[in-house]
């Protein structure tokens, strides 16, 4: 591996690849998990916060049961938290690697309950969207892990 400036370019016997880290990195690294935390502590709030209103309204499906309720309010709960440790990583450097691995597993594990989910019970429209974004958290938190492990190569 040699590095220029803030080119890092790895060669083998059959090619290069060079990878540039963008100069706007420490802002991405921000941009990640203030945007994460923010969707699913609001996305929280739909879940957990009155489900009895919110999901008819939203998914079209009647929360009755105090156990659903429970259910629900508990991962309103877990959403808070992952939510809050990224801004906590956001705002202590020290913790900023510990909150991305937690991002890109808790979106890949999203990612991958909805891929399971249409692949047993079809295309839902409505969590396609999700889906998207979810991946595209996931492979960015990624991205990010291996820009910041490469500038710290420099």
């Amino acid at each position: 591996m040699v590095i220029f400036g803030n080119r890092f370019k790895l060669t083998t016997n059959s090619f290069t690849f060079t990878l540039m880290v963008p100069p706007n990195h420490e802002l991405q690294k921000k941009i990640h998990l203030v945007i994460s935390a923010f969707v699913v502590i609001s996305v929280s709030f739909v879940y957990g916060g009155n489900p009895s209103v919110f999901l008819p309204y939203v998914f079209g499906f009647e929360v009755a049961s105090i156990d659903l309720k429970n259910i629900l309010r508990a991962i309103m709960g877990l959403y808070i938290a992952f939510g809050c440790y990224w801004l906590y990583g956001l705002l202590k450097t020290a913790y900023w690697r510990g909150a991305v691995i937690s991002n890109i597993l808790f979106m890949g594990g999203l990612a991958f309950g909805r891929i399971v989910s249409t692949l047993i019970d079809g295309i839902s429209p409505q969590f396609i969207v999700g889906l998207i974004l979810e991946l595209t958290f996931m492979l960015w938190g990624f991205y990010l892990l291996k820009i910041d492990s490469l500038s710290k190569e420099k």
